[in-house]
């Protein structure tokens, strides 16, 4: 079988259970197994795939049919213009999440500032702050300890020096921090998933009946901190800003700042 063909046929397998990507996924399929560039493969469709990569790609093919998301299959994804690790334990970075590294690169900090990246997941967050300012001490912090595997590795990947901690939210964090980068877990427990979320960690996903459930808890243990943070950016439906603004209002921490799904907080 030739690029062409294979191509074709999987583009019309995909298409046929509603990928709307389908084009677009085989065709970095065909990149990562024949390590070959999009303008190659499109410029030779005659190029035949060996047994063995047509082996690879029709078990990926399947992978996809079963809407599993092509990072995980790939066990990699971009961020910030960096690739990072993934896998079914953590939560694929989304796009949206880099206004808050763009707010976070905003903000006026001396060079011995704390940055504490609480559900680091994969890291990215975390890591993409180090990179971007490598002078500042960057934490991060999950209650998984497979998902501090994960990170781990991709802080070895881009050799990043970042702490990582295993503890929930903000508890049993005996340093002053100045900054909280905060990506928790915001979709109401009710909402409908595609079928590519299906496949990704619930725990990373949902955060109760309106989704802000952990930001409350994490408010509230701020609250009850002796020395809060300076700044929290948090993400989160735009339907949910406002109530999650009064939550941080109740917490001694002011709206600076919103863009689509990013909010930044100042303490008072």
């Amino acid at each position: 079988m030739n690029l062409k063909d294979w191509l074709e046929v999987s583009v019309y397998k995909l298409e046929k259970i509603g990928i709307p990507t389908a084009r677009l996924d085989c065709l970095v399929l065909l990149e990562d197994v024949l390590r070959i560039d999009r303008a190659n493969l499109i410029a030779h469709p005659e190029t035949k795939l060996s047994i063995a990569n047509l082996k690879v790609l029709n078990t990926q093919l399947i992978k996809r049919l079963d809407h599993q998301p092509l990072s995980y299959i790939r066990g990699k994804t971009e961020f910030y213009g960096r690739e990072f690790i993934i896998n079914k334990h953590v939560l694929e970075p989304r796009p949206e999440s880099e206004a808050m590294i763009e707010f976070f690169k905003e903000l006026k900090l001396p060079p011995s500032s704390v940055i504490l990246d609480i559900g680091t997941g994969s890291g990215a967050l975390a890591i993409t702050a180090k990179l971007e300012r490598s002078k500042f001490e960057v934490l991060a912090s999950d209650i998984d300890e497979k998902c501090l595997a994960v990170a781990r590795q991709n802080a070895k990947k881009h050799g990043a020096s970042i702490k990582f901690i295993k503890t929930d939210l903000f508890i049993s964090l005996n340093k002053k921090v100045d900054v909280i980068l905060a990506n928790l877990p915001y979709v109401p427990d009710e909402f409908k998933l595609n079928e590519a979320a299906k496949n990704e960690p619930k725990l990373a996903i949902f955060g109760g009946p309106d989704g802000l459930d952990i930001y409350r808890r994490l408010f509230e243990q701020l609250n009850n901190s002796k020395s809060p943070p300076k700044f929290i950016l948090t993400e989160s439906l735009p339907t949910q800003h406002s109530k999650l603004a009064q939550t941080a209002k109740q917490a001694g921490f002011k709206l600076n700042k919103t863009d689509d799904f990013i909010q930044l907080f100042s303490s008072n």
